[in-house]
Parts: C-alpha cells; sequence; structure tokens
C-alpha cells in the first residue's frame, strides 16, 4: 500500500459545502466580499459575474474568479515542480521501507505525527497562528480528518479485491469526478478544451497501467467509492484553504487527529501486535532503516506543506490531474530505478498522459488569462 500522506493530509480523498459553516453576510454590500467558503455557489469561480473592481495594486481585476485563476503561472509551475519531486521521492522512500517492514497504517501514522510534530515546531517558532474556532469550524476539521483516513482505508481494502491495474484505471477517474463535483455543488462551469484534455489524461493511464484488469463486484463498488472520496477530499481540501483557515492552520488542526486515527486503525488490523513481533526479532536493528523511516517523515511532512499549498495556488482539478500524470511519471521512475520491464503500448500510454497534461495545462493558461482581462 502506497502511504496516502503523499497525497495531501493530497497525493497518492456527500459534497462537502464547507460554505455552510462561514457567517452570513449582514447585507448585499458586503455580498463582493464573500469567501468562497460563504457563497453557496461556486461565484469565484465565475468570470465577470459583476463589475471588476480595483485592486490595491491600481489594477483591474475580477474579484469573482477562482483563486487558481488569479495566482500567476510561474508560481503554479513552481509549486507544481516541487510537489512532483517530493511526491515521487516519497513513493521511492514508502516502496524501499515497505520492501522491508510492510506496515502500511504505522508509516501513515508516521506521516501524520511527522506532519503534527513539524506544524507545532513551527508555531512555537512563531511562523505559524492558529485562530480560536467556533463549535462548528472544530467539527468541520474534524470530519474532514475523518474523510482522509476513510479515504486511505477505503483504497487499501478495495485493492485487496481488484488487480493494481484495474485499481490505477478507476482512480483515472478522478479529475472527472472533480469535475462533477464543483458543477454540481458548487455551479462551477468548464470549458469544452477542459473536457477535452480529460480524454488523453484518462486513456493515457489506461494505457500506461494495461495488464491483468480483475475485479469482484464488491472490489469494483470499493474501488469507486474511493474514486468520489479522493475527489471530494481534494475539493474539500481546496474550499477550506481558499476559505477562513490557512494551508498551514488547516495541517496544524487536522494531522494529530489523523495521526490517532491512523494508529488505531493500525491496532484494529493487527500492524501493532505485528510490529512489536518484528522488532522482538531484529527487523528493525538496522541503522540504516532508522534513517531512512527518519528521512520518510521529514519527505512527508515536507510534501504535506507544498501539496496544500499547490492546491490552494493551482487548484483541485490540477491537482486530481496531477495524480494521473504521477501514475506515469511513477512507471517511468520504476523503470530507470527498478528495472521494470513495460510494454509498447504502456510506453506509449505514458507519452499520451503527459501529452494530455500539456494540453490540460494550456487550456488553464488561456483560461487564466481570459478571466484576467477586465470586462468591456
Amino acid at each position: 500500500m502506497e502511504s496516502r500522506m503523499s497525497t495531501p493530509l493530497s497525493q497518492s480523498d456527500s459534497s462537502e459545502k464547507f460554505d455552510d459553516y462561514s457567517e452570513k453576510m449582514s447585507s448585499e454590500s458586503d455580498h463582493s466580499k464573500m469567501s468562497p467558503v460563504d457563497s453557496p455557489r461556486d461565484l469565484e469561480a465565475q468570470a465577470f459575474l459583476g463589475d471588476a473592481n480595483q485592486t490595491e495594486a491600481g489594477s483591474t481585476v475580477p474579484q469573482q474568479v477562482a483563486h487558481e485563476h488569479r495566482t500567476s503561472f510561474s508560481t503554479k509551475l513552481a509549486f507544481l515542480v516541487v510537489y512532483f519531486f517530493l511526491n515521487l521521492t516519497l513513493t521511492v522512500s514508502n516502496k524501499a521501507i515497505l520492501g522491508s517492514v510492510r506496515f502500511p497504517w504505522l508509516l501513515t501514522t508516521l506521516h501524520a505525527s511527522a506532519t503534527s510534530i513539524g506544524c507545532f515546531a513551527l508555531m512555537g517558532m512563531g511562523y505559524l497562528e492558529v485562530k480560536r474556532l467556533n463549535t462548528r469550524e472544530t467539527l468541520v476539521l474534524t470530519a474532514f480528518s475523518f474523510l482522509f483516513t476513510l479515504n486511505i482505508a477505503i483504497s487499501n481494502v478495495s485493492l485487496a479485491a481488484v488487480s493494481v491495474p484495474f485499481h490505477q484505471i478507476m482512480r483515472s477517474l478522478c479529475p472527472i469526478c472533480t469535475i462533477a463535483i464543483y458543477r454540481l455543488v458548487y455551479g462551477r462551469t468548464y470549458s469544452k478544451e477542459t473536457y477535452i484534455s480529460m480524454i488523453p489524461l484518462i486513456l493515457g493511464v489506461a494505457l500506461a497501467t494495461a495488464g491483468d484488469y480483475y475485479a469482484t463486484l464488491i472490489g469494483f463498488l470499493l474501488t469507486a467509492l474511493g474514486v468520489v472520496l479522493a475527489a471530494i477530499k481534494t475539493v474539500a481540501t481546496n474550499r477550506l484553504i481558499t476559505g477562513k483557515f490557512s494551508p498551514m492552520e488547516v495541517l496544524l488542526l487536522m494531522s494529530p487527529l489523523a495521526a490517532m486515527q491512523c494508529a488505531v486503525y493500525a491496532f484494529a488490523n493487527g500492524e501493532v501486535a505485528a510490529v512489536r513481533i518484528a522488532i522482538a526479532d531484529g527487523a528493525f536493528s538496522s541503522p540504516m532503516l532508522g534513517y531512512g523511516l527518519a528521512a520518510n517523515a521529514c519527505i512527508a511532512f515536507a510534501l504535506n506543506i507544498v501539496s496544500f499549498q499547490t492546491n490552494k495556488v493551482a487548484g483541485a482539478l490540477t491537482i486530481s490531474v496531477c495524480g494521473n500524470v504521477k501514475q506515469a511519471l511513477t512507471i517511468m521512475l520504476g523503470i530507470v530505478l527498478f528495472h521494470v520491464h513495460v510494454g509498447l503500448v504502456n510506453g506509449f500510454g505514458m507519452i499520451v498522459t503527459l501529452g494530455g497534461a500539456a494540453y490540460y495545462s494550456k487550456v488553464e493558461l488561456d483560461t487564466k488569462r481570459s478571466k484576467s482581462q477586465p470586462k468591456k
């Protein structure tokens, strides 16, 4: 099992109307100041729903444009490059560790614990401040932490009832689910080109992971549920960190909850008892394994920070698309590092996936340019 902390607390997840917990505006004159958490519809995603307003810098920018469309391309690119680097690094590190000691839930607990300790350390040094939460906000963050843990649990359970290629193809549908959530819940619209870009992204993953397809009915249903939960988690993360909370606040407040939930699941799954036996047998006696676990925890902490920030500046759909691209890049990395043999169809699928990602990037850039222009 690949630790899903690589897809923030993303990566490697019931519609989440987080707008319900924001304070209601007292008058219509304040409506233009509403955050995406406050609005019952995704007004921020609609360009030119109202007249453009003057920013502090004096430039004319529509206030209702989605946050990701107000972020410069260079900033997005920088975050995405670091995100992919850390994501792939953690994937390789996880593979190495789980090849020696197969305790995936305890490894995920380590990731969440490292993130929690790191965030509290940053707060202690004055780099992070947390506002006082009311009861509703506390419940929202608690529910979000359960969503994170449930997403991992469903994904792991479904893997036992389906083949890995089938699981990967199903997970490639996350961008479609993300679009569906935004359209049905928040009323966001997308261009025809965005929909077209989904075709090579999904088809490419299907070809790149082509292999022995197998799934039981319950396995298919659980995998489908995991895809929906993954999309909900990605959208929910974006709604939280573009609303009343900063990315670091969300990480600080929910990572301890996620760590405790993963630890409970590891205990119920028998991993805690198994690790005691492994320690007694000397499985953890190697200093290199200890260094590897420490490095793995640090990488997970860094990835969680970067993935939440990337979700904010690039958007939930782009993060879902990155999941598809990561599958192709992981196979390429496997060829280089682990001498994985792939067929011609698999290689062609990787090229199609990367081509689809390039086209999607172009569409996003064109969309940003069109929405950053003042209304005439």
